[in-house]
């Protein structure tokens, strides 16, 4: 066989919906034999029907083989794993050879062999008689069995080859993957369907449908409906937010079809994105199909868990990149309500650093496999009302097979608009789609103020288009940053319709070693490391924090306070509020001390707010939640939909002015010896005064004393505190870099300039009411530096007012300006603190934070990140106890709390690489650097740069 042929494939039959029916059908999924080879050049006999295949293994279909121990995976973004040489391969070519043997129902007569998805070239044979061989590994391929059936026992083999000619054609920043990995069926059904069920803004909805047989429709009243004929009727409609469907069957000639119809209409109305009349905002992730252990074989439970997490994270959109998903999957968007844009098996990626050259897009040999992918896509997914538009694929450049899979599609299916981003002139779209397109742009788009294209007739026709970004805000490591603006942008313009997050999951595989695997970690001589690793979700379906921030600004329902009245504004693009119920919460500095119902109007509007009481104490705090009134499809009655806060009052007590002087002592050395004054008591110093501890011999150690705790005499710096050993404070300018921060370039620029390997330097010391240490910092081979001045005072607690001077040229941006110290790591098991919580939060993240008091052991603390970086902070904390010590901020900081240092942190490329040491490594932080999305996209905002700069860090000690 020539697996370097353009054709699509051979012997198949004609395209038709995935539908549900009656005719019976036999599951061929389950264990299979299997044996691999290396190479392409292996004899066919395993075809026969007698053939012995006791030597071989088992393997599960559905499943990819290199997850069952036969080779390895291997990851690339954009880059082809083999010579970009088209139509040809290598003669290293894994390929998997299958035998299943099944029964036949007794009676059985004709019927079809129908795979679901198999990568990249399959050929089948049926009792040793060949049916042909298909491409394009993400869509469904049947072939007629009937003349080849026998009674009783039958013996299905099917030969997949890793790479061919189609291989160029699926260059989808993805795991190579290959094998059966979608379900394996023999049926003996042979409807196909198509239902037109479009909706009008009068309640009224239009029905007609393509098949054979006749439609029903019993809540509609519909009986025997004739193909061809369009009725009206009055219905429902379906939106994601109201997705209501209505069982439809068509009685076929042998057999009985039943789906689920939808009504619904996409239009554009001067560059407006509308569904059944109203504008239409996009709140979207793309979503690869993936599991740790299955890769792209997904079991259905875990399709159904992605949906209920999306629809619980305020997620509304899919977009299936870069193929077509599972049937199952869009029968869960239709019925619990997801927009998608399904997209075609198509990316030509790698080709792009060619300069296009080559590019299958342009080339007329492989024209009709990429329309064959396109009308395989459309007949399969016609009838889902949540298909709102037909993709023409990804990152395949332009050329001349889009034209003509953009023609055939507008005659097939003219109710769906069509996409495509890898065009800028939108020649064949319906859309203006891009990726990763800047804060700043996206704002030029939305006024359509746009940088024009050559041809005056197709800018002007651009300018008409709505926009959305099929991708942005890249959700790789810690961030995604710059979310809120981008949202706001799309509330602002009508034109903006929307977009879709990049991605909803890490694509990291389980490991033995690792915990998740990423590219390189399986020795690929050619890979793009943890790119793969860029999702909202982590690889066991976890959110990370950039889903909860997600959830937040994708929120349905905004809050604005005002004196005695909070406005409630319904963001629902179909529905009103009556399917939610609103609760206020006064908490007092975390602590709740009121609750109650709020009576908000179906359709927003002013509600005047109960009165609470005033109880003083500390920071008061209304809360205004929005929650499900009852049970959802999707989430039960109780689930938090949306939320906002405003501080009621502050308390903020006047300070304690008495202070008390620092002493001049030395300590014990190191075993014990020496000598302490009897009046200092027996931890070396009274609460209420100064203690003097006198020590001799080898090891002693000046020290300055005030109370119970002590500074190194020689260095100022802080080395015991409330009887707890501790090393610090000292300045700290330095993160382990985030995924962002190494895209952004920042990461090299701080290593290079030395953040990372900061020197200390006394200037002086005074001692007297008031301790005050100066200091210079700065790094080996360079003439930058900072001045840091601390000054401490004691009145039964340490209050630290620490003064910043940046010295030099400070050109770019540095990590954070804070503080870090260690304590024994026994001292610290668990963390409690008040202020924005419960999760991380950097001046561009953490918008799902809200004021309360949490806590959480140093564990919790950390973002499982698959790749570590920094992680982990806690913004705008007021006050933090851990272990015996409460830090307070004057009036807040950063905190962040580990078992390892930043250096451990940085160096781990995994995370069984992080072990906890025998030190709490604290971070206390005046500001950070924002995160941004440089990893794919823009950098962080202007406003989020950390510049040097003379700035005050006020902290304050006292026992917990």
């Amino acid at each position: 066989m020539d697996l370097e042929t353009f054709s699509p494939g051979s012997g198949r039959l004609e395209p038709r919906a995935a539908l549900r029916t009656d005719a019976p059908s036999v599951d061929l999924n389950g264990t299979w034999r299997f044996r691999l080879s290396p190479t392409a050049n292996v004899p066919e006999d395993f075809a026969g029907p007698d053939y012995d295949d006791s030597g071989w293994d088992d393997l599960p279909v559905p499943s990819h083989w290199v997850l069952h121990g036969h080779g390895a995976p291997a990851y690339t973004n954009v880059v082809y794993p083999i010579p970009v040489d088209p139509p040809r391969v290598p003669d290293e070519n894994p390929t998997g050879d299958y035998r299943r043997v099944f029964d036949l129902p007794e009676g059985w007569t004709g019927g079809r062999l129908r795979f679901e998805g198999a990568e990249s070239f399959a050929r089948v044979w049926l009792n040793g008689h060949e049916l042909g061989f298909s491409t394009g590994s993400r869509l469904p391929v049947e072939y007629d069995a009937g003349p080849y059936l026998r009674p009783g026992r039958n013996v299905l083999a099917v030969r997949v080859h890793q790479w061919s000619a189609a291989t160029y054609l699926e260059d989808q920043d993805m795991w190579w993957l290959p094998g059966i990995f979608r379900d394996v069926t023999l049926t003996r059904s042979a409807a196909d369907v198509f239902v037109r069920a479009s909706y009008a803004a009068d309640g009224r909805g239009t029905l007609s449908f393509d098949g054979p047989g006749t439609l029903s429709v019993p809540e509609l009243g519909v009986e025997n409906l004739e193909p061809g004929t369009e009725i009206t009727v009055g219905v429902r409609p379906w939106t994601a937010e109201t997705p209501h469907l209505y069982d439809a069957v068509v009685t076929c000639p042998g057999e009985t079809v039943r789906l689920r119809v939808g009504f619904r209409s996409i239009s554009i109305e001067d560059g407006v994105l509308l569904v059944n009349g109203r504008p239409l905002l996009l709140k979207g992730v793309n979503r690869h199909e993936f599991h740790p252990e299955h890769g792209r074989a997904v079991p259905y439970e875990t399709m159904r868990e992605d949906v209920l997490l999306m629809k619980r994270h305020n997620v509304n959109a899919v977009r299936t990149s870069h193929y077509p998903p599972h049937p199952d999957f869009l029968d869960l968007c239709d019925e619990l309500g997801l927009w998608v844009i399904d997209e075609c098996d198509l990316e030509t990626h790698g080709f792009g650093g060619f300069g296009w050259r080559g590019n299958p897009t342009d080339d007329p040999r492989y024209e009709d496999a990429l329309l064959d992918r396109m009308r395989r896509m459309v007949e399969r997914d016609k009838n889902h009302p949540s298909v709102i538009m037909w993709s023409l694929g990804n990152e395949a450049g332009v050329g001349r097979n889009l034209a003509v899979m953009a023609g055939w599609t507008r005659e097939r299916d003219p109710s769906r608009p069509l996409h495509y981003e890898g065009d800028r002139s939108c020649s064949h779209t319906d859309v203006y789609s891009r990726m990763y397109a800047s804060h700043a742009e996206v704002e030029a788009i939305g006024r359509r103020e746009e940088d024009p294209l050559d041809d005056p007739e197709l800018d002007a026709r651009r300018r008409q288009l709505p926009f959305l970004q099929c991708e942005y805000a890249h959700a790789m490591g810690n961030g995604p940053g710059g979310l809120a603006e981008y949202q706001e942008l799309f509330e602002r313009y009508p034109r903006l319709a929307g977009g879709f997050i990049w991605e909803w999951i890490d694509h990291g595989l389980a490991h033995p070693e690792h915990g998740y695997a990423y590219g390189g970690d399986y020795g690929e001589p050619v890979h793009d490391g943890n790119f793969v690793i860029d999702g909202l979700v982590f690889p066991d379906r976890t959110p990370s924090p950039g889903l909860i921030d997600l959830k937040k600004v994708f929120e349905p329902v905004k809050f604005e306070f005002g004196d005695g009245v909070v406005r409630v504004v319904n963001g629902h693009g179909f529905t009103d509020l009556s399917h939610l119920r609103f609760v206020a919460v006064v908490q007092v500095e975390g602590e709740t001390v009121a609750e109650h119902r709020l009576d908000v109007p179906a359709a927003g509007g002013e509600c005047k707010l109960p009165g609470f009481p005033d109880r003083p104490g500390g920071e008061r705090w209304l809360t205004v939640r929005a929650e499900l009134a009852a049970d959802e499809p999707w989430a039960p009655a109780g689930h938090e939909v949306a939320w906002g806060q405003a501080l009621l009052t502050l308390h903020d007590p006047a300070p304690n002015e008495l202070l008390t002087s620092f002493t001049r002592a030395a300590t014990e050395p190191a075993d014990g010896a020496g000598v302490s004054d009897g009046e200092a008591g027996q931890d070396g110093g009274s609460r209420d005064g100064v203690g003097l501890r006198y020590g001799g011999g080898a090891g002693a150690r000046d020290e300055l004393i005030a109370g119970d705790s002590a500074f190194d005499a020689a260095t100022g710096r802080l080395v015991r505190l409330f009887g707890t050993e501790v090393d610090g404070p000292r300045l700290d300018l330095w993160r382990a870099p985030t995924d962002n921060d190494r895209a952004d370039g920042l990461a090299d620029k701080w290593h290079r300039l030395g953040l990372h390997r900061l020197t200390h330097r006394v200037e002086e010391i005074t001692a007297g009411e008031e301790l005050v240490v100066r200091t210079r910092v700065a790094p080996a081979a360079t003439n930058l530096g900072m001045l840091a001045t601390y000054r401490w005072t004691f009145d039964g607690g340490l209050r630290l007012v620490l003064d910043i001077e940046p010295e030099g040229d400070w050109r770019d941006p540095v990590a954070r300006i804070g503080v870090t110290m260690t304590l024994p790591g026994s001292a610290v098991d668990r963390v409690t603190w008040f202020g924005p919580g419960p999760g991380e939060a950097y001046p561009d993240t953490g918008m799902s934070a809200r004021v309360g008091r949490w806590s959480a052991t140093l564990e919790e603390l950390q973002t499982p990140y698959v790749r570590p970086q920094e992680n982990g902070h806690r913004a705008d904390v007021r006050w933090a106890e851990l272990g015996g010590i409460r830090v307070s901020g004057e009036p807040v900081f950063g905190l962040t709390a580990r078992r390892w240092s930043a250096a451990e942190l940085a160096a781990a490329r995994h995370l069984p690489d992080l072990v906890a040491g025998d030190r709490l490594h604290l971070h206390l932080d005046l500001a950070h650097q924002g995160i941004g999305t440089a990893t794919c996209g823009p950098r962080p905002l202007p406003a989020y740069d950390l510049l040097a700069r003379r700035t005050t860090l006020r902290l304050r000690f006292d026992r917990a």
